[in-house]
């Protein structure tokens, strides 16, 4: 959904500025509330409680109008973020998780002026009508006014905003492109750097790897989601070769944690890069992955007398005995089918029952990928937490609360399981 939104922006369809932001909420949401239909509802009840606490305001000037809304923001907290520490806080680049959460952070990216590092309201008159609300001859020119709803209830004069540009070293020359209206795509591009900023300036792969509880929203699926946005919307000054930069990264998710959008990249990123070096080493790594998933894979039944000793099925929970983290069982072997290497490194001829014993291939709630000796399973009726929930939500169907396991989605590989 939120890949075909950007899609449609690319090709010049309208897409409405809160559908576009929305569509990186998509990446994090799992299930939560604030989906594109969701988000439009909560701005529309905003409207509604406007209307309802000015009800002249159909009646009011245009700049009436927009000091109205800016009055009604600042008094219910839609103002973005009042701490400035938080500014690069992840989930403050995500306008559902704004609209749904309490303070209701949010960098300050829902109006359209992109002034250097802040974003203006601009308000337009009708064609036909002065920001006071006089009939304006036919061809007379459209007035518009600034506003930072984020800051203030009142105007902010071109005049005001020209001496800060001053001050920064730009010439006039710049004045008419950073005072003059975003588009939608720019947004949508403005926000993915925020977000591959924030990641970077917030965490580290360390934290990623080791923290007890994964952040939200998650870092991997809003990456991913930045990604997307700027192959798919490149800036028009960007040559192609700096839009592919992005490319290895996105694959890279992709083979990892997101396997099953090989099929959205065929379609609506390939295209983009036909005809350049950068398509063919693309569809290198699409056949790679397709080749991949063609492989035959090894059919493991529990008929045999040595595969019915395997204790435990695919889609468990499970705690380790020994470090007492919590996992689900992806897979498994009759023994131990590792390389002499990593089973010396392991030491697994130490373990009591050594390596003639049954293994079990886990996903972890770290996000890490396990080998774990039978031995070191222990069956649990612990609650499962959040993070593995959603981690495993990659790998299996759904989860089961009657026999408190994950219902798989690899029968094919273990059809008795």
């Amino acid at each position: 959904m939120a890949i075909k939104e950007w899609v449609k922006l690319n090709d010049g369809q309208s897409v409405p500025l809160e559908r576009a932001l929305a569509s990186f909420d998509q990446f994090v949401l799992h299930e939560r509330e604030g989906d594109m239909e969701e988000v439009s509802a909560r701005i529309d009840s905003v409207a509604q409680s406007i209307r309802l606490e000015q009800p002249d305001i159909a009646d009011a000037t245009p700049r009436q109008k927009a000091r109205l809304i800016a009055t009604y923001l600042c008094r219910h907290g839609l103002t973005g973020i009042a701490d400035s520490s938080e500014y690069r806080n992840l989930r403050n680049n995500f306008i559902g998780l704004a609209l749904n959460s309490e303070g209701r952070a949010a960098l300050p990216l829902i109006s359209p002026c992109t002034f250097p590092f802040h974003v203006y309201a601009i308000v337009m008159a009708p064609h036909d009508q002065a920001l006071d609300g006089r009939p304006l001859e036919h061809d007379s020119p459209l007035e518009i006014m600034y506003m930072d709803p984020f800051r203030s209830e009142g105007e902010v004069f071109r005049n005001d905003l020209e001496a800060q540009l001053r001050t920064m070293g730009l010439s006039h020359g710049h004045y008419e492109m950073l005072l003059g209206v975003s588009s939608t795509a720019e947004m949508v591009r403005r926000t993915a750097r925020n977000i591959i900023e924030s990641i970077q300036t917030t965490r580290n792969i360390h934290d990623l790897r080791t923290s007890s509880e994964l952040p939200y929203p998650e870092a991997d699926g809003a990456l991913y989601g930045a990604l997307w946005a700027l192959l798919l919307l490149p800036d028009e000054n960007e040559s192609l070769f700096e839009r592919a930069r992005y490319q290895p990264y996105l694959m890279d998710h992709l083979e990892k944690q997101f396997l099953f959008d090989v099929q959205l990249v065929e379609m609506y990123m390939l295209p983009q890069f036909l005809g350049s070096q950068h398509s063919t080493q693309l569809l290198e790594a699409l056949q790679a992955i397709r080749r991949g998933d063609s492989m035959p894979k090894q059919v493991k039944r529990r008929t045999s007398n040595a595969s019915k000793s395997v204790q435990f099925k695919v889609g468990q929970v499970f705690r380790h005995k020994r470090y007492n983290y919590q996992g689900v069982i992806t897979g498994w072997d009759v023994e131990c089918a590792a390389g002499e290497p990593w089973m010396s490194q392991m030491g697994v001829d130490r373990l009591s029952r050594g390596r003639h014993q049954s293994f079990y291939h886990a996903l972890v709630e770290d996000k890490s990928v396990r080998y774990v000796a039978e031995e070191n399973i222990v069956d649990t009726e612990m609650e499962v937490g959040v993070n593995l929930m959603r981690l495993a939500g990659r790998h299996f169907k759904r989860w089961d609360e009657t026999s408190k396991t994950f219902i798989s989605n690899i029968k094919d590989e273990y059809p008795d399981d």
